[in-house]
């Protein structure tokens, strides 16, 4: 047996990215030179890394567990992962091993030691959110609430974990991007059952001719009226597509991977994010940098419009900057997180900017004032992104109050009532973090994604659980079609899924 340390980083490099630690692994993947590697990543399957170090750890329980005489005792209690590579404590487990044996041998036949546990009762059934998480025992939930695999319609054809997906505003187009450097538009519209596919693939110039990035797509963002695809790759380069799949402009002016992209919604300026610490916006038209803002001091992270003018971007440096068009300096800057700001999103009245971050705070920012509105202190791990609900003042849904939803790595949601700076519910069913949430259309629903494999569909104002479904990979993205009607969803094993709530 042998491998090569360049086969060891890139599965390194695959499970950063995979666990969602995009930046780290953008950071070991440059220092490792992973790019100069002839490891064709595509052919590399999901969760390789946790694959191999399984198998390795079941082929030392299997050392311990046979006996020299080649007759297996029954492994008392697994290993774990630290334990295996310790020799000593793998030679403790040996001698226990032995001498349970020896003592199995003197004891009568119907008492013979190796009697296994009895089975734990059948799990619990609750769709009620409590406060706390429940154990991972009690997290099925009946059959009126699961979804039948029946019921899914799934997307096959990306060759590598898929980041990210969105609706087309105005069409059943449901967009995905993925780490095999394509993005992919499945009609959704006329035939769900066997959708037709357009493949865009993300090329580079290399000697004279075009040749795949190999690089992946890591966001996208359709335009107002779904006319046009805007994509985000970690070849550095931003691109417009048309929904026939044709390239129509190649946007490069940052250094290195964009991490956000965002349409206005005049639809007449692409904004974006990159590791090289700059916020570009974009002429759409014309695919020219209208303008370069440079007062991050480290990766910018995230970007958001406030208006069709102005917008906030985020940082590893810890400060989110709200910029102008034609304004060569921040027009307004907060600081107060003490880690990474991962995501920020505007309300939708552009009055109040919402952030999330490594230090599992929750902040609430206001244009009028430097300090937060709110520090919201609930969730125990970092809080991986945000999103408001599309109801209060000047929203489709006037009578509903303002929520705002936080997606955890402590594998809750919390719901947030942002007017009083409270917890209104905790979303507790997910058993591993929890990546992605998305407001149905009209409020009333919130769908949560999580590398448990599970997107769970609750109630906004309640806080039960109505829908759950299990796919087959971690889920990386959740979002709802125009019409409230369909749920998709984009997973690490490569898969994308449909969920039509019309047919439940």
């Amino acid at each position: 047996m042998s491998f090569s340390s360049d086969e060891v980083n890139f599965l390194v490099y695959r499970y950063l990215q995979e666990s969602g630690f995009s930046h780290s692994a953008y950071t070991f993947g440059i220092e490792s030179h992973i790019s100069q590697s002839n490891i064709n990543g595509a052919l590399v399957p999901p969760a390789a890394l946790l694959s191999i170090l399984q198998k390795g750890l079941q082929y030392t329980e299997a050392e311990i567990s046979i006996g020299e005489d080649g007759t297996e005792q029954r492994l008392g209690e697994s290993l774990s992962l630290i334990d295996a590579v310790m020799p000593e404590v793998v030679a403790n487990r040996q001698n226990m091993q032995n001498q349970q044996k020896q003592a199995t041998k003197t004891e009568p036949p119907e008492t013979n030691g190796t009697t296994e546990e009895p089975a734990p009762p059948p799990p619990t059934t609750t769709t009620t959110a409590t406060t706390t998480p429940a154990p991972v025992e009690t997290m099925e939930v009946d059959q009126s609430i699961e979804i039948p695999a029946s019921k899914a319609t799934v997307l096959r054809g990306h060759e590598s974990e898929v980041f990210i997906c969105a609706w087309n505003p105005s069409t059943d187009l449901l967009a995905s991007g993925s780490g095999d450097s394509t993005a992919r538009i499945w009609d959704m519209s006329d035939n769900p059952a066997n959708p037709n596919q357009l493949v865009l693939r993300h090329c580079i110039q290399k000697g004279g001719t075009e040749v795949p990035s190999n690089k992946d797509v890591t966001s996208l963002d359709w335009n107002c009226d779904g006319t046009l695809l805007a994509t985000g790759s970690y070849d550095g380069y931003a691109r417009i597509w048309r929904t026939d799949g044709l390239l129509a402009s190649t946007l490069g002016q940052h250094k290195g991977p964009i991490f956000a992209l965002k349409w206005n919604k005049r639809g007449n300026y692409i904004l974006s994010a990159g590791v090289d610490k700059t916020t570009i916006i974009w002429d759409a038209a014309t695919g020219q940098c209208t303008q370069q803002f440079s007062f991050h001091s480290a990766p910018a992270l995230d970007v958001d419009w406030q208006s069709n003018q102005s917008f906030a971007s985020c940082s590893t440096d810890q400060c989110i900057h709200v910029c102008k068009l034609g304004v060569d300096k921040p027009i307004k800057s907060f600081q107060g997180h003490t880690n990474e700001v991962n995501a920020i999103k505007w309300d939708p009245q552009g009055q109040l900017l919402a952030s999330c971050s490594d230090d599992m705070t929750l902040k609430i920012w206001s244009m009028k004032q430097d300090s937060c509105v709110h520090d919201l202190q609930a969730h125990s791990k970092e809080i991986y992104t945000i999103k408001w609900s599309p109801t209060g003042t000047g929203t489709q849904n006037p009578n509903m109050n303002l929520i705002l939803a936080s997606a955890s790595f402590d594998s809750t949601v919390r719901l947030w009532d942002v007017e009083r700076g409270v917890c209104i519910h905790t979303l507790t069913k997910h058993t591993e973090p929890v990546y992605s949430v998305a407001f149905s259309p009209d409020g009333k629903f919130l769908a949560s994604g999580s590398f448990d494999k599970c997107v769970h569909i609750w109630s906004t104002q309640s806080g039960q659980l109505v829908h759950s479904y299990k796919g087959t990979g971690g889920i990386f993205e959740v979002c709802w079609n125009s019409r409230g009607s369909k749920v998709g969803a984009s997973a690490s094993d490569g898969s994308v899924f449909v969920l039509d709530l019309r047919k439940l």
